[in-house]
């Protein structure tokens, strides 16, 4: 729904996952996340705010571009955009991802955790034939 993003991890549970994006200080300009539980019949439980800056999620980018750490620009990103580029082109967001999973482990224990690898049909492993045992006790000739 627009700029917001709703999840169900643990699936029959009242709990939600609510995920948006905070804005900075100028219009259609975005500096973070917003992370909330919801509950179905009480409401906002808790939220928290990760910001940009502090998760290194456009730092890459704005070091690229020359950004001064103090202007208006480093770490946001803003609905203006080059045709067919997503608005947060050069996000790296691993450091978000890894707060946003630390932070739902509490309220959703369980609820992401990872899959085991799937097997890729047709890659197999084959066994080596063992070598043969060779006595050496004796004198060869």
């Amino acid at each position: 729904m627009g700029n917001t993003h709703y999840a169900t991890p643990a699936a029959g549970a009242p709990l939600r996952l609510r995920i948006s994006f905070t804005r900075a200080l100028y219009a259609d300009t975005y500096g973070g996340l917003r992370l909330a539980v919801v509950h179905a019949g009480r409401g906002d439980i808790d939220a928290v705010e990760l910001s940009f800056v502090d998760h290194g999620t456009f730092h890459r980018r704005d070091e690229a571009r020359n950004t001064l750490v103090d202007s208006n620009q480093y770490g946001t990103f803003n609905t203006y955009r080059r045709a067919g580029k997503p608005p947060w082109e050069g996000a790296e967001t691993t450091g978000l991802r890894d707060a946003i999973e630390q932070y739902t482990a509490v309220w959703f224990p369980g609820a992401w955790a990872t899959p085991a690898p799937r097997r890729i049909t047709g890659l197999t492993a084959h066994k080596a034939p063992a070598q043969l045992a060779t006595r050496s006790g004796g004198r060869g000739r």
